[in-house]
């Protein structure tokens, strides 16, 4: 009998007894000046120029917002070339040579307690879209604008359930810079005049709980409460979270800002606190090495830093002699890179690097795993056939766009097909047709 799947194998156990190794002593970084969200770009400096930390060196554009970049090192500019990026584009990038003096830029300032009360929220949204801040939760949407609601906001819910498989960023954050989180999510509260806060986490994590819990004693003016949800998948998609820590359900294409609810990844809040306290824009960021083709490694890096250098101080891969499978983020929802040349960014957590393995797709069986196991409620061997036949009008009666690719259609297809894949390009094509 096909069942319903929601519960997959997460990998976390061994990676969170990883020591951390901190690598911020990169001698080159490299900012690429556009990315998918922002296609257009331009810089602010020239080659040769003098740069400190928290500087802006350029700005990347998309239709409706602006995001700056800032240097994460002191140093020289010292080129802008053509590089490919993690998705194979070409795109420019501007070369920064660090000097290892790490000297801060005069823009970064520590506020004072008083300062920071006194900010209003007009104040604290241009704080945000000027530190560049963007969603971490894997989205990179420019935060200011959710912050820019002029809804009623009653919650404020931490995400920090991190579901995708062999990702434990959130989870070290949470782990080791607690106060981080909680004084971001006070901010935030404090901002949107929202009188609850909720951390949201998996009810497995029963450390993090207990270390939350303790930090929070040092804030008892502040209504702020730690919650366990579902230990399945994917419990961090933020209406099943939102659903799930506070009862409310808020129907798939709503803004949850409607329902008086605002939701933001717990690293998020950690950059949120960095900004309005320190005006710090995100220097850097937690990045695991995982897989069966290289050796298991948590790094601490500076945002620019190339992939490919701790590769090699994680001592390179295992069994060169098999060809190798890199994706970038978790193995559900993450992408296929075909080079580690590539750059940490301030979404970029994760590589996992996997021992190439040989399998053919089949065709399927008519089994409805992936409809069962479908969190939207779509059909996905439907969207396939309906796109292999050109079909946008059949495209959009099945709702193709509610897909959110999840990837649970492909892990529990058993003829291989790579039903998430044949979901995002559906999606691409209606864009592509106009509908």
């Amino acid at each position: 009998m096909i069942m319903k799947t929601k519960i997959i194998p997460d990998g976390k156990k061994e990676l969170k007894k990883l020591p951390i190794i901190y690598h911020k002593e990169a001698k080159y970084l490299y900012y690429p000046v556009t990315t998918a969200r922002c296609p257009q770009g331009e810089t602010c400096v020239i080659d040769g120029q003098e740069v400190k930390v928290g500087e802006v060196i350029g700005t990347r554009k998309a239709a409706f917002f602006e995001q700056p970049i800032h240097a994460t090192v002191s140093g020289k500019i010292i080129a802008h070339e053509k590089r490919h990026d993690e998705a194979g584009r070409l795109v420019n990038y501007v070369i920064v040579k660090n000097d290892y003096k790490y000297e801060m830029h005069e823009s970064v300032y520590e506020r004072s307690d008083e300062e920071v009360n006194n900010l209003t929220k007009k104040d604290f949204i241009e704080i945000v879209k000027d530190m560049g801040l963007v969603g971490l939760g894997g989205s990179a949407f420019p935060t200011y604008i959710k912050f820019s609601t002029d809804k009623q906001i009653d919650t404020i819910v931490a995400n920090g359930v991190e579901c995708e498989p062999y990702l434990v960023s959130d989870f070290e954050l949470m782990m080791n810079e607690p106060h981080w989180v909680i004084k971001g999510l006070i901010y935030s509260m404090n901002a949107m005049g929202a009188k609850r806060g909720v951390i949201a986490i998996k009810k497995k994590y029963k450390e993090i709980k207990e270390v939350m819990e303790f930090a929070l004693k040092e804030y008892p003016d502040y209504n702020i409460e730690v919650v366990g949800v579902g230990n399945h998948y994917p419990s961090g998609w933020e209406l099943e979270t939102v659903k799930n820590a506070i009862g409310v359900k808020i129907p798939q294409g709503q803004l949850t800002a409607n329902h008086g609810v605002l939701i933001l990844n717990v690293s998020t809040l950690a950059t949120i606190f960095k900004a309005i306290k320190f005006r710090m824009p995100l220097l850097e960021r937690f990045f695991t090495l995982s897989g069966n083709g290289i050796k298991n490694v948590n790094f601490r890096a500076r945002v620019g830093t190339k992939i490919s250098d701790l590769v090699e101080l994680a001592g390179g891969y295992l069994d060169v002699e098999i060809p190798k499978v890199l994706i970038l983020g978790g193995p559900m929802m993450g992408g296929n890179t075909v080079s580690d040349d590539v750059i940490i960014t301030q979404t970029t957590t994760s590589m996992i690097v996997l021992n190439n393995e040989e399998y053919f797709e089949e065709p399927c069986i008519h089994c409805a795993a992936c409809v069962y196991s479908c969190p939207v409620k779509i059909q996905p061997v439907q969207i396939m056939n309906a796109l292999k036949n050109g079909d946008a009008n059949g495209l959009e009666m099945l709702n193709v766009n509610k897909c959110i690719e999840c990837g649970l259609c492909s892990f529990v297809c058993p003829s291989k097909i790579h039903l998430t894949e044949y979901m995002r390009k559906s999606k691409q094509f209606l864009r592509e047709v106009g509908n």
